[in-house]
């Protein structure tokens, strides 16, 4: 599919300093479906300033793509400043059906199979390689950022696609079930009989609303987000059993492993706990995954793989309480220009 050829950056939800495109990505049984490209913009060559005053090494040559988790869309203003503040263009996408994509009538984040993002990425790295009159000449390098859901997405993206990415960059990625490996491949048959039979069918789920309660508590005076609860509600968005069995289908892949050509980065909370009762604990803590479980899962993505461990961290670790979001955002930060600083 190719992206809208008319490239109409319109005013962003975010306002100033961001901007959408809308990429059309054709029909499916419900109609339209339409991905959605933000892209920060900030102050004309406000990264020049700070690269002269404290010698950060310059990212111009690079492109951020940011793809959200599940019941999520893009509205991080200060992740996009880390890597605009050092020379980089940074883009994020709302999905199919997510976020400032989703459109009347459609079944919210459903697809059967995770490739069929494929055709919402290339359309993203379409209308962010379109040539323009005021970009920096020369080759560009492609950094993939992703959180929970679309930290699996895009694991699964680079190793589909060697040599695309210089880096990726995953907040808590959702890269294996909230159970033992043993019991997601017990019920793996079952999904897959229901998905085949009724995907539309909803499946089991328990959201009790604490995780959202938790970013609430945990939230930083400082870097105040204004959430949009119709793309982001308090209780998670229904999943399905054609979607649930393509999210164990990517499990099973980073299971058997992965060859991920790029240096990978994998920010985590040091700790999980059960959100199944309130507890001052959930303001500190990652209460959607089993972060033991994923730091494991993580080194099946490639050769070169850090696992940065955050004490106090949220599942979303840049929403974590102040001192734990500086920490997340400094070790961010010491990775990028460790990784990516010099050519």
């Amino acid at each position: 599919m190719n992206a809208s050829s008319s490239r109409e950056w319109r005013p962003d939800v975010l306002g100033d300093g961001f901007e959408q495109l809308t990429l059309d990505l054709g029909q499916d049984e419900e109609g339209t479906v339409v991905a959605t490209l933000v892209r920060s913009v900030p102050p004309a060559r406000s990264w020049v300033k700070r690269f002269f005053r404290q010698g950060i090494p310059s990212l111009s040559d690079v492109d951020v793509l940011y793809v959200h988790g599940w019941s999520d869309y893009f509205f991080q203003k200060r992740l996009a400043r880390v890597f605009t503040d050092r020379g980089a263009r940074f883009y994020a996408l709302d999905l199919r059906k997510c976020g400032r994509s989703l459109r009347d009538g459609q079944t919210y984040g459903y697809v059967a199979d995770l490739k069929t993002y494929d055709e919402d990425i290339a359309a993203a790295i379409e209308a962010i390689t379109e040539p323009a009159a005021d970009a920096p000449r020369g080759p560009r390098r492609l950094v993939l950022l992703g959180h929970s859901t679309g930290g699996l997405i895009l694991s699964l993206w680079a190793d589909r696609h060697p040599g695309a990415a210089t880096a990726l960059i995953l907040n808590s990625p959702w890269l294996e079930f909230q159970l033992p490996r043993q019991q997601r491949e017990t019920i793996a048959p079952i999904v897959d009989l229901r998905a085949r039979r009724r995907p539309l069918d909803r499946a089991p789920q328990v959201d009790l609303g604490f995780y959202a309660r938790a970013q609430r508590e945990a939230e930083d005076p400082d870097d105040l987000a204004e959430i949009n609860l119709d793309w982001r509600p308090e209780q998670s968005m229904p999943i399905h059993a054609g979607w649930l069995h393509a999210i164990l289908e990517g499990h099973a892949r980073v299971a058997d492993g992965l060859s991920i050509d790029a240096p990978v980065c994998v920010l985590l909370s040091a700790r999980s706990a059960s959100p199944l009762r309130w507890s001052e604990e959930l303001t500190r803590t990652d209460s959607v995954l089993v972060v033991d479980d994923i730091a494991r899962a993580a080194l099946n993505l490639g050769p070169v793989v850090t696992i940065v461990r955050i004490d106090g961290a949220l599942h979303d670790v840049f929403l974590s309480r102040h001192d734990a979001r500086e920490v997340a955002y400094w070790r961010l930060g010491r990775w990028i220009d460790t990784e990516l600083g010099t050519r």
